[in-house]
């Protein structure tokens, strides 16, 4: 089993490289019926883009993605839906110096002891260009969970190493600016940090937060199938990601039983410390979850390695990379939250379609 697919109801299957001739995905059990073009899943994509500041990756990808299958007339059809996209911005030649060497905090050490042999150029499979058809196929559930629940799914720049990025939160101001930040006073500072972040050729890791709005009670599961557990897999499969909280997170380790329980009233909860997951089953409270990144590996400063053979060598990666991969994280951590709120729904409507609860809802 080589796991490229994932998802129990609505399964996503990515395929491509980084430098190889395309990249893509294939939708199978998305409903048919739901109105969609080329044009937006381009636009979704582009939010994630390279190049569209100076301070992420300078490698330009026009994302022209092309369906292939499972629309007709503008619609899905509930057939398998075939999303590829042709890279036409590779620079392959920028790795062809460290082809023998591992780079430090990459994949590349295990990949070779995993499948013997790797593509060195770009990182091949475990590249976040991979991500660009998780976008691609989150914009499709997106809309669908827009349209028949109302659900709104926000996600942020909380923090950039040592800036907090959302003291103030200004939700229309998160597109106004490349950081996907949501305090306008905020952008200034962090063009600055990086600026000269830059200029020093390192980088350094950030925090993504997100929340969706308007989710039902009653999706997830008791055991293995929580929706927690299920949205925290999908964001540590997420290149780059080595911490998840949902709700109140590690915040909870100081937290007394009476301030983190979320008391009910006939009027709603309380607080919102469980992050709208009880049990394993969504409360009908907004949904929240942090995400954090490290920082990226690929740097033109000299740094310890081995190569092939094993002997100590120097390594210095050239080429086009984001000093701070967390910043076009954004978009990702969107669209995995709702691929996983949308294979929930469907979940949720096999088992239990036709219950209805007497007890009203709270929020």
């Amino acid at each position: 089993m080589s796991f490229n697919r994932f998802g129990r109801v609505v399964s996503i299957t990515t395929f491509g490289e980084s430098h190889g001739p395309a990249i893509g995905c294939v939708i199978d059990g998305f409903p048919p019926g739901m109105e969609i073009s080329a044009e937006e899943i381009r636009t979704a994509m582009l939010r994630r883009a390279t190049g569209r500041s100076r301070h992420t990756s300078q490698r330009h990808e026009q994302e022209d993605v092309q369906i292939l299958s499972g629309f007709f007339d503008g619609r899905t059809t509930g057939t398998p839906i075939a999303l590829v996209v042709y890279n036409s911005d590779a620079r392959s030649r920028d790795y062809s110096k460290i082809s023998t060497r591992f780079r430090p905090g990459h994949a590349d050490y295990t990949y070779h002891h995993k499948y013997g042999l790797r593509d060195w150029r770009g990182g091949g499979r475990s590249s976040a260009r991979e991500t660009a058809m998780r976008v691609a196929a989150g914009a499709l559930a997106a809309k669908y969970l827009a349209q028949k629940f109302g659900i709104r799914i926000t996600s942020w720049l909380g923090q950039l190493g040592e800036i907090v990025c959302d003291h103030q939160f200004v939700a229309e101001s998160i597109d106004d600016n490349p950081f996907f930040c949501p305090d306008p006073a905020c952008v200034p500072k962090l063009e600055d940090y990086m600026d000269a972040l830059r200029k020093e050729g390192d980088s350094v890791g950030a925090l993504v937060r997100a929340r969706a709005e308007g989710v039902p009670p009653g999706w997830g599961a008791p055991v293995y199938a929580k929706l927690d557990s299920d949205l925290a897999s999908a964001m540590m499969s997420i290149n780059a990601v080595k911490g998840v909280e949902i709700g109140a997170g590690f915040e909870s380790v100081a937290e007394k039983g009476t301030e983190h329980r979320d008391e009910l009233t006939p009027t709603g909860f309380v607080g919102n410390h469980a992050g709208g997951v009880l049990g394993g089953i969504s409360s009908g409270q907004p949904i929240t979850l942090a995400v954090a990144f490290k920082p990226t590996s690929s740097l033109r400063l000299p740094g310890r390695t081995v190569d092939a053979d094993g002997q100590p060598v120097e390594i210095v990666t050239t080429g086009r990379h984001d000093p701070c991969v967390g910043i076009r994280a954004v978009p990702i951590v969107e669209a995995m939250m709702a691929l996983v709120l949308m294979d929930h729904f469907l979940l949720h409507r096999a088992q239990c379609g036709d219950v209805a609860p007497q007890t009203p809802r709270i929020e």
